[in-house]
């Protein structure tokens, strides 16, 4: 018999670890990192790679713009009090369709589509559920400035009563220029571009 390992033995092992992902729910056996990441739907963005992670190692959440909206919190709220999750990560990014567009064009646009807002559900599951008194932009959540509104997204999650204290909030804006992440307000070029007095 030979010390050499029969490949039939590697292709167990393969399925194996298979069987186990795709079972992590009924096994108890968390996401690799313990990490929600919320994200712009933006096909540009990367997040395996920005975050330095793996398929498998995060639960991604990704909506247009990145934003913090009800059905995040629910999610977030879900993860974080009941499947181990204790760090969320925002990623929003420059040039993004959320900043793209007048708002005047986007009103005008859903409007002509909808036709009448007061009877239109928001939510498919909750029929009752509409705009209401609300304006249709706060709904479509538009954004002038990327850097602001990644702080605002992190600071609903902070701030919500959903998500326990102890659960880690961080946001970074993905520089679609440069492939990389960066902190809100710290644009590099900028900073070293500039002369001081």
């Amino acid at each position: 018999m030979s010390d050499h390992e029969h490949h039939h033995e590697r292709v167990d092992a393969t399925v194996d670890d298979r069987a186990a992902w795709a079972r992590r729910r009924r096994e108890g056996i968390p996401t690799d990192e313990n990490l929600l990441v919320v994200a712009c739907m933006d096909e540009r963005i990367p997040i395996e790679d920005a975050l330095g992670i793996e398929l498998g190692d995060a639960q991604v959440f990704r909506n247009a713009g990145g934003k913090v909206t009800d059905d995040v919190i629910r999610s977030a709220a879900l993860t974080t009090n009941f499947f181990d999750t204790d760090e969320i990560i925002v990623i929003n990014h420059t040039d993004c369709g959320m900043m793209s567009a007048p708002d005047k064009a986007v009103r005008e646009g859903l409007e002509a589509q909808v036709g009448d807002l007061d009877g239109t559900d928001l939510d498919p599951a909750l029929p009752a559920l509409n705009i209401g008194d609300a304006d249709l932009m706060d709904w479509v959540k538009m954004t002038d400035d990327i850097d602001e509104a990644c702080a605002a997204q992190v600071a609903y999650l902070r701030e919500s009563a959903f998500i326990p204290d102890d659960v880690t909030v961080t946001g970074y804006v993905y520089e679609v220029e440069s492939g990389e992440l960066r902190r809100p307000d710290e644009r590099l070029a900028e900073a070293i571009s500039e002369r001081r007095d």
